[in-house]
């Protein structure tokens, strides 16, 4: 039998200090490593309180402004009732209800829209039929024309061929059932709401 053979069949084996030293250093090294790969690891940030005192939340009058035609009121209502009875306390206009009395339409409407965060624009038959609901739509995309998530377009009862080419730009909520309908509305005012928070504290840190 060769000598290298032999030689290789009755190697000793490893002392146990050295695999100690070994496994220490192993484990050291990894130990090393933990924090650079920990580092790698992605916490998502706490969602900011948009109640609190201070929160850019309260630089509006409104958190929602709802466009929607006369004929869709009653449905408004509901949504209306809905948001507002949310732990948040979502703060609504709705032109019947809140506008001044004596005042003029044109202006309750612009400054309605101008001073609420967001904008829910209920698209159904009867809105793409009415010109006052037309010009809702354009008072909103001229406050904020880019996609920034102000305007949240809510299709109901309308083929999706139908939709304002105005509005293209913008993903919509499809509102086949109410329920639902209503908690996707809530999600993104809300999902805004926080990301205006977030956004505002970090400008000030």
């Amino acid at each position: 039998m060769a000598g290298w053979f032999r030689r290789l069949l009755h190697k000793p084996k490893p002392s146990s200090v050295e695999s100690t030293h070994s496994s220490s250093s192993s484990s050291s090294s990894s130990s090393s490593r933990s924090p650079a790969s920990s580092s790698w690891s992605v916490h998502p940030s706490p969602a900011p309180d948009i109640s609190a005192v201070g929160s850019a939340r309260w630089t509006k009058s409104y958190d929602v402004c709802i466009c929607h035609s006369a004929g869709d009121l009653e449905l408004v209502l509901e949504l209306v009732s809905y948001l507002e009875g949310q732990p948040e306390s979502f703060r609504c206009f709705l032109q019947p209800r809140d506008a001044v009395p004596g005042s003029a339409v044109v202006t309750e409407l612009c400054d309605a829209v101008h001073n609420s965060h967001t904008w829910v624009m209920l698209i159904t038959p009867g809105f793409l039929e009415d010109p006052w609901c037309r010009y809702q739509m354009h008072q909103a995309l001229a406050e904020a024309p880019a996609a920034n998530g102000r305007a949240i377009p809510v299709l109901k009862d309308v083929d999706r061929r139908d939709y304002p080419k105005e509005l293209r730009n913008l993903y919509y909520i499809y509102m086949a059932l109410k329920e639902s309908g209503f908690q996707r509305i809530r999600d993104t005012v809300l999902r805004y709401l926080q990301e205006l928070c977030r956004s505002s504290v970090s400008r000030t840190e």
